[in-house]
This record gives structure tokens, C-alpha cells and sequence, in this order.
């Protein structure tokens, strides 16, 4: 913006300098004429003066124009390189920084279509695992068995355990229970079902906002629940080796909230199959209910045990209290002869010193280391 006004300027004023050099030419030409006309050969010779001189002045100002012209060129093109060298500068720096930026992106881009693609493949593994019934399944032991690590010690439930004698059906969990024949705990079988496709084919008709396959989802679902039930029932519960009912454990809360929806199924299961419906936060309460009573029950069981301990205590301080009387009384007459012997031990060195203190003070004093020894050896 500055490089073109200045040349516009520079411009503007060679036009007025040559526009008053051509009207100072065209002026002492027409008086040069006249001049002429008129026959004046004076004026004519100061005429033709005064036309050199501004020949004179015109090639000067011509010089001058010119060295101008060649200034302002060197200017311009010194300017023209000094912008040039900045504008491409700035244009390298601003492309370089551009250009980082960009690789930045592409980076950060790759680096998390490389994280999508880690977690695609988890994902592909993890419907893998679901899609697998023996592998759901584990899955499903697996979070139960954590709650029960959580919550109970090992020797309160047990694991892969054969309920009924002479039955080779076994059963992944089940807790122990007091109350059984002899040492023999009561199990309270907890066995873990995961019907994924029924669940998944209800998700998606929700979804899709389909009233028919919804129902007919749920139906199936309530089926699949009804004929687990109907198996817990068959192969676990055998009271009195067993609680007379048994505990159906949904890994999700998902499909436990679905179980609950439909009308009367958790009644019926509880009512005809004697097999109660948990999830997630349901198993851990009866865990904690559970742990609860088991230390209710340890401390009845220990509550004969503290008797015990406190009678034995009662025996040994009644015991501890007559010792002490006995060495009381011995402290006691221990104490009285040795009051008795002071005492007559006492009144025979003051006699004995009475006897002293009657001498004469002469005597005494000559005496005193016989009679010293004298009574050193009476005694």
C-alpha cells in the first residue's frame, strides 16, 4: 500500500514539473516573435538569453528527472526485494507451521483410528466370548464368583459342588448354611444363566420401536427364564441336602430390570420352581444379609464357650482370693514378731544405755573404751 502512493506521488509531480516547463517554452517562444515582429534585436538577443538558459535548465532538470528516476528505481527494487524477503519468509513460516499443525492432526487421527481399531477388535472378542454359551457362561461364574470373594470368607460357600449324594449333577456355587445333619453343612445352590439372544433381540426390537417383536422378544425370554428354573429345580434342589429353594443369577442388570418387567414371571418362578430371581445388587444384599446371620450364628455358638471361660475364671479367682488371705495372715504374724522382737531388743539397749549414762563424767570418759568392750562382749 506505501510502494504505490509514494510512486503515484513521484508521478504526479514530474507531470507538473514538465507541464510548467512546456508552458515556460511555449511562453518565450510566442515573445520571441513578437520579439522579432517587432525588430527589436536587443530583446531578441536577451530573448535568445534567456532560451538557453532554460535549455540549460531543462537538460538539468531532464538530469535531475533522470537521476530521479534511477533513485527511485533502486528504491523500489530494494523495497521490492526487501518485501519479497519477508513476504516469503512469513510464507515459509506460516506454511512450515501450517504444515505442522496438519501432521499434528494426521498424527493425533491416526494414532486414535489406530485405538479405535485396538478397541473394535475388543469389542469383535468380546462378542466373540458372548456369542459362545459355554464362554457367556464362565463369564457369568466369574463375576459371581468375585462377589463372593468381596463378601464372604472361602469357608462360607463352596464351588463346583455335589449337592445330592449319588446325583453327578454339579453345581458352580453354593452356599453353606448351619443346620445340617451332624457336621454336614445345608447348601443354598446360586447357579448363573446369561440368555443373551433372547436379551438382544429384545434391545433391538426397543429400539426400532417394534411393538410385535417386542413382545414376542419378551416372551422368549420369559421362556428361556421359566425352563432355567424349571432345571435349577430338577437338578439342585433336594432338601434336606439343600434349602428348599434356589437362587437364578443374571450377570446384568439389564436383563434382571427385563426379568422383573414382565408381569408375574419372579411370582411364578418362586411359586412353582421355588427358584428366586437376582442380579447384580441383589445377590450382593442376600450376600450381605447372609454374612450377617453367619456372625449372628458365630457368636451363639460362641456364647457357650464364653460361660465356660467365665466359670473357669470365677474358680481361679476364688482360688487367687484364698491364697491371698493365707499370705495376709503370714504378712500379719510375720509383722507382729517382728513388732514383738523390736520391741524387746529395744527396751534391753536402753537398760543397757540408762547403765551408761549413770558413770560419772571422769570415769566415763577414761573408761569409755573398756567398757566399750566390756559391753561389746557381756552380749
Amino acid at each position: 500500500m506505501i510502494i504505490p502512493a509514494l510512486l503515484l506521488v513521484i508521478l504526479i509531480l514530474l507531470l507538473t514539473l514538465l507541464a510548467v516547463v512546456l508552458r515556460m517554452n511555449v511562453g518565450w517562444q510566442a515573445t520571441i516573435h513578437a520579439a522579432l515582429r517587432e525588430g527589436n534585436a536587443s530583446q531578441v538577443t536577451q530573448l535568445q538569453l534567456v532560451a538557453e538558459q532554460v535549455y540549460r535548465a531543462n537538460e538539468t532538470i531532464d538530469r535531475k528527472l533522470n537521476e530521479i528516476r534511477s533513485a527511485n528505481d533502486s528504491k523500489l527494487e530494494e523495497m521490492r526485494k526487501t518485501v519479497d524477503e519477508k513476504l516469503q519468509g512469513t510464507l515459509e513460516r506460516r506454511l512450515g507451521e501450517s504444515f505442522k499443525q496438519v501432521s499434528e492432526r494426521l498424527e493425533a487421527v491416526s494414532k486414535g483410528l489406530g485405538e479405535m481399531t485396538h478397541l473394535a477388535r475388543g469389542v469383535d472378542g468380546l462378542k466373540r466370548v458372548l456369542t459362545n454359551v459355554k464362554t457367556r457362561g464362565t463369564w457369568g461364574e466369574v463375576q459371581l464368583q468375585a462377589l463372593l470373594e468381596q463378601i464372604l470368607t472361602r469357608e462360607q460357600y463352596g464351588q463346583n459342588v455335589n449337592l445330592i449324594p449319588g446325583s453327578a449333577a454339579r453345581i458352580e456355587f453354593a452356599l453353606k448354611l448351619p443346620g445340617g445333619q451332624g457336621d454336614k453343612p445345608i447348601w443354598l445352590p446360586i447357579d448363573c444363566k446369561f440368555p443373551l439372544e433372547d436379551y438382544q433381540r429384545l434391545v433391538e426390537a426397543s429400539e426400532a420401536a417394534n411393538g410385535a417383536a417386542v413382545e414376542e422378544a419378551a416372551r422368549a425370554l420369559e421362556t428361556r427364564l421359566i425352563d432355567q428354573a424349571k432345571d435349577i429345580a430338577n437338578k439342585y434342589i433336594a432338601p434336606p441336602h439343600t434349602t428348599d429353594f434356589g437362587v437364578l443369577y443374571l450377570p446384568t442388570e439389564g436383563l434382571y430390570a427385563e426379568a422383573l418387567r414382565r408381569p408375574g414371571l419372579a411370582e411364578r418362578m418362586q411359586r412353582d420352581y421355588r427358584v428366586v430371581l437376582a442380579g447384580p445388587t441383589t445377590v450382593a444384599a442376600l450376600l450381605n444379609s447372609l454374612q450377617v446371620g453367619f456372625r449372628t450364628l458365630a457368636i451363639q455358638l460362641r456364647a457357650s464357650e464364653v460361660w465356660e471361660i467365665l466359670g473357669q475364671v470365677k474358680t481361679e479367682f476364688g482360688r487367687f482370693s484364698g491364697v491371698l488371705g493365707n499370705v495376709k495372715k503370714k504378712i500379719d504374724s510375720a509383722s507382729k514378731e517382728l513388732e514383738e522382737e523390736v520391741g524387746v531388743r529395744t527396751r534391753a539397749i536402753e537398760r543397757r544405755l540408762r547403765q551408761v549414762e549413770g558413770l560419772p563424767a571422769g570415769q566415763e570418759r577414761e573408761d569409755a573404751p573398756g567398757r566399750d568392750d566390756e559391753s561389746v562382749a557381756t552380749p
